[in-house]
């Protein structure tokens, strides 16, 4: 009988530390095994939604754009120009953040509950803002061809043009990602370090020709590239699930994006920055009669079939 009790005493001896071991504060063996959960990346994510949500270029004309503000719509127009050129006419209402480190601050201010139209020279730095402002959750759009090539040029605009200036409003309360917000400020806190973005026709010309670039990326139609295309460029048309080509391109070298008139490559330029791809985009892209005389083959460089 005493071999026996003894014998159970030793069992109990030999289990009770597992079971606290199990059902303590350490781990068990079997959670210790367990993989850890990946956290999705914030801003890759929304970043490639950009295009996999495609609603659209994100454009309005000018003329459109009048229509709304006769008809009362709810709105603000953001000019992305540099306050003297802000201060010497832009549209009724539109308020002031210059491109770079202003449109970061503006996040404090802009709405994202009714539409932002984002106002630039050509539209070209208004693509890469708007595109950026979308990740954080603003519903901006661009203003087709800026002030000078658009605005300027639209009959009877002069009605809905002002000299006086149009104050920030009230900070808006919107709760931005903490991570897409910084990745946001970054972006345009970077530009007077790194400019706009893009690079004349002459600069890409030189940098092809002395192998500092060796990638260009046309995001114009398929139709349009098959009658003619710089050489070497890959195409990548703009539009829903572009985004899917995306890991093709480089991310150790600088490359260069085009379309017809720049505007829609500022957009792609601004997603794949956000997304760590050193890319710029081609002043007034392939050229089109309203960006004459700017544009690759409105300036004249050599296309291929």
């Amino acid at each position: 009988m005493k071999k026996i009790t003894v014998l159970l005493l030793l069992l109990m001896v030999l289990f009770v530390p597992s079971a606290v071991f199990a059902n303590g504060d350490q781990e068990s063996p079997a959670t210790a095994a367990a993989p850890a959960e990946v956290k999705a990346n914030a801003v890759e994510t929304a970043a490639l939604a950009y295009f996999s949500d495609f609603p659209g270029n994100r454009m309005i004309t000018t003329e459109d754009l009048m229509a709304k503000m006769d008809a009362g719509e709810d709105f603000l127009i953001l000019d992305i120009r540099q306050a003297d050129v802000y201060n010497q006419g832009h549209l009724k209402g539109a308020v002031n953040a210059p491109w770079g480190p202003a449109i970061a601050d503006a996040l404090a201010w802009l709405p994202d509950d009714k539409p932002v139209y984002v106002n630039c020279y050509t539209g070209q730095t208004a693509g890469q803002a708007v595109a950026v402002l979308n990740v954080a959750g603003i519903q901006a759009s661009s203003i087709r061809y800026g002030y000078n090539l658009g605005i300027a040029k639209t009959a009877g605009v002069e009605a809905y043009l002002t000299k006086d200036a149009s104050m920030a409003p009230e900070a808006s309360g919107v709760k931005y990602n903490p991570e897409i917000k910084a990745a946001v400020e970054a972006y345009f806190n970077a530009i007077p370090e790194k400019g706009s973005n893009i690079m004349s026709a002459e600069q890409v010309k030189a940098a092809l020709d002395s192998e500092e670039i060796t990638t260009v990326v046309s995001i114009r139609a398929a139709d349009a590239y098959a009658e003619g295309h710089i050489m070497g460029a890959i195409n990548i048309p703009w539009g829903q699930g572009m985004q899917e080509k995306f890991s093709s391109l480089p991310k150790d070298e600088k490359f260069v994006v085009y379309c017809y008139s720049g505007q829609t490559a500022g957009q792609t330029v601004g997603i794949l920055r956000l997304l760590g791809y050193d890319a710029v985009s081609l002043k007034s892209g392939m050229g089109t009669p309203v960006t004459a005389p700017s544009g690759w083959a409105n300036e004249g460089y050599p296309v291929v079939k």
